[in-house]
């Protein structure tokens, strides 16, 4: 490596470590919403997809293992992946990431010692400790207001934590419209399955009251390969009548989250979630048909990356964000993220989190970081061999840009 080398990669890697990072989607809350934060190695390693890692190894029923206490759980799974097996898969490493940012030492192996070291934690302070660790500026949360345990919790007005910024999730708005009518109407809202009279309307200001209620961001939705706009559904008609307006009136995007095919393994529960490649002319027809609204977009599927690219060239009411879900891998957000650099240069937003548990947002964002600065000194000494000058100021701009402000700059649009 030469000097000019080592100079870009110094100045990549010092923006790359300082900037802090907006996360635009996690599935975490505030402390104000008490056992609905999850955190500690024990929420850790009982994450779905170590669940899942470890059925298949484990020849047990799968009712036996949901019997269990989450510490059982949590002790089989650290027998089987960290014992008994090396823990190489991303979602190993992720636990052990988080574990040495909080100064444990993984070597010992010792999970009691682990448990001991969160058992002594305060929430609110172990929330401190993981934004300072994983150096965040805020969270964007998931806020689903037909949550029967969520929902209480916003009708209190609760206080919250000003690092962690809502999003209104309206999946069963659109997914199960058929079982969402009954409860609007038995909040007060005067709708019915056949949208007849003023269904449309009373749908309208229900999404109106919730996003200012919790102050949403956007609105999002997670939504099937097969989903497809235009046409003759509930959730077309709901997304075009009622979404669309309700989202240019108030000036947020609606952010579509596609490729998830629910339940493939029943018995897995929240691990039994699979993907399937989706249209991407459901999204292009959206940003077309509404070019005064703004759309947010990520995919499940590697197969969609390419096209998505594509697509957000040809419309600037598109950001792209994010490697979702299983996506969520080294290999696969370093292919992703060149992609997007080549094709769209910084006017993207390269990851989101998706964290369930606090904890992963340290793994999260600490294998992600390493991987984003590796490319950007790629793409940095691409310049340099043309003789093009890159600054410290301009690196650090760029690395801003990505890491938070191309966000706020789309909201504000």
């Amino acid at each position: 490596m030469n000097q000019k080398d080592q100079s870009i990669r110094s100045m990549v890697e010092s923006a790359v470590r300082a900037t802090k990072i907006t996360d635009i989607h996690t599935h975490l809350y505030t402390p104000a919403f008490g056992g609905l934060l999850l955190w500690g190695v024990d929420e850790l390693l009982t994450y779905h997809y170590l669940v899942a890692e470890t059925m298949r190894w484990v020849d047990m029923p799968y009712n036996d293992f949901w019997a269990m206490s989450k510490r059982d759980q949590a002790d089989l799974i650290w027998k089987t992946l960290f014992i008994d097996h090396s823990p190489i898969s991303e979602l190993c490493r992720g636990v052990l990431t988080v574990l040495d940012g909080c100064g444990l030492d993984v070597s010992t192996r010792n999970l009691k010692a682990f448990r001991a070291y969160f058992d002594g934690m305060k929430v609110e302070e172990y929330v401190d400790k993981v934004f300072e660790t994983a150096n965040l500026e805020s969270v964007v949360m998931t806020n689903d207001p037909f949550d029967d345990l969520e929902r209480p919790v916003w009708m209190k007005n609760p206080a919250l934590d000003a690092r962690f910024h809502a999003a209104l999730r309206v999946d069963p708005l659109l997914n199960s419209w058929e079982d969402a009518a009954p409860r609007l109407k038995s909040w007060g809202y005067n709708v019915d399955s056949g949208f007849s009279g003023a269904t449309m309307g009373e749908v309208r200001r229900f999404l109106t009251d919730w996003i200012d209620r919790i102050d949403a961001l956007y609105l999002a939705v997670s939504l099937p390969p097969t989903f497809a706009m235009p046409e003759d559904s509930a959730r077309a008609r709901l997304i075009e009548e009622c979404i669309i307006p309700v989202c240019r009136e108030k000036g947020i995007p609606f952010a579509m989250m596609i490729g998830v095919k629910k339940l493939v393994n029943p018995e897995l529960r929240l691990a039994g979630d699979s993907v399937g490649k989706g249209s991407i002319e459901s999204a292009e027809y959206l940003c077309a048909k509404y070019p005064q609204n703004k759309f947010m977009l990520t995919m499940l599927s590697r197969e969609n990356m390419h096209e998505m690219c594509i697509a957000a060239r040809k419309f600037r009411n598109l950001m792209i964000f994010g490697c979702w879900w299983f996506l969520n891998n080294p290999s696969l957000i370093e292919e992703i993220t060149r992609m997007r650099f080549e094709l769209l240069g910084e006017s993207m937003i390269p990851q989101h989190s998706d964290s369930r548990v606090l904890d992963q947002l340290i793994y999260k964002w600490v294998h992600s970081r390493k991987i984003i600065g590796d490319v950007l000194v790629d793409k940095y000494t691409d310049l340099a061999e043309t003789g093009w000058q890159v600054s410290n100021e301009e690196i650090r701009r760029d690395v801003a840009d990505i890491f938070g402000r191309n966000f706020w700059r789309f909201l504000e649009r």
